[in-house]
Parts: structure tokens; sequence; C-alpha cells
């Protein structure tokens, strides 16, 4: 494991994790705000350590591997807890799409690389958008405080339910390129 920067950010990252779930579960008028700012610095990181570890020229398999699931991890704590102290379909349903379709395409990454065809489900554009969506909708939704009359809440929702459908739409893509993949491969004895 080559500790460089770009990794460092990545394993920051992971130990911002329990923090935030600390620091949003306190009972104190300013949690809100805090857990806000330690998202929103993961979400930062999570694009500064690609960038870096492009311009660096310090990309490596296990920064490959590390930093999705750092970025998943933190997406899934923050979208449950936000379900926790909004305990409803309408905060539910978004947050069960985001999650089960994480969880779905990490494993159909995995199986393709077994078969050796990891290039037909690598990460596109619309991940990415899919991504910054996620990350600036949960933030709003964490920081839950009106902006200049504008509520956070409501603006974070409808970014959420946004990321949601950009969410199931990139799943489709990465399925219909899998099947083509899938199609051509012999069966096998089951």
């Amino acid at each position: 494991m080559p500790l460089n920067l770009p990794n460092a950010l990545t394993l920051g990252r992971i130990v911002l994790i329990p923090v935030f779930g600390l620091v949003f579960l306190l009972p104190v008028g300013w949690a809100n705000l805090a857990a806000a700012f330690i998202f929103a610095l993961a979400a930062v990181t999570d694009w500064l350590d690609g960038y870096l570890a492009r311009r660096l020229g310090q990309t490596s398999a296990f920064g490959a591997f590390l930093d999705p699931v750092a970025d998943k991890l933190m997406v899934a704590v923050a979208l449950v807890a936000l379900v926790a102290v909004n305990p409803s379909p309408l905060f539910a349903l978004p947050a069960a799409i985001i999650i089960c379709r994480e969880i779905a395409v990490s494993a159909l990454r995995e199986w393709m690389a077994e078969l050796g065809e990891r290039a037909h489900v690598a990460v596109n554009m619309l991940g990415k958008v899919k991504t910054a969506l996620q990350m600036v909708s949960i933030t709003m939704l964490l920081y839950r405080e009106p902006v200049l009359g504008v509520s956070m809440h409501a603006v974070g929702l409808l970014l959420l339910f946004a990321a949601a459908a950009l969410t199931l739409w990139s799943m489709v893509l990465y399925l219909m390129a899998a099947w083509k993949v899938l199609a051509r491969e012999p069966q096998s004895n089951r």
C-alpha cells in the first residue's frame, strides 16, 4: 500500500466517518453545521484525492479500490443518519435507491473485473454528476437551516430526488454495458 498524499486523503475521509456520526448525534445547536462541514470536507477530499493522484502521477491499485469505498461509506452513513431523524418515505425512498444502487454497482464492477471486463463498467461522467449531486444535496440536508430565506431542507430534498433519479439511470447504463459482456459469456453448468 503506497502511502502518498492522495491515499492519505482517502484514509482521512474514512477516519472522518465515525467523527461525522458522533457530531451528527450531539445534542447541541451547532451539530448540524459541524456535521454538514465534515461531510462537505469529505466530499471535497473525494474530488481532491483523485485529482492529485492523476496530477502527481500517484495513482495506485490501492487508491483505486479505497477511494470509491470511502465515498460510498460516507454517503451511506449520512443517508442512514438523515433517514433516522426524518423517518418518512420521502427520505427513505431516495436513500434506499442510492444505497442499493451503490452496493449493486460495486458488486457488478467486482464481477466484471473477475471476467477481465472492468472497462465496460468504468466510472463515467454521469456517475461523477450523480456523485456531485448527492454530495451537495446531503450537505444541504445536514445543514437544515435556511440560507438567505431559502430552505436548505427543501432544496436538498429536491436535489436528493434528482440524485436518486440519476442513480437509477446510471445503474441502467451500467447494467446495459455489462449485459453485452455477459450475453457473450458461455453458460456454466450450475
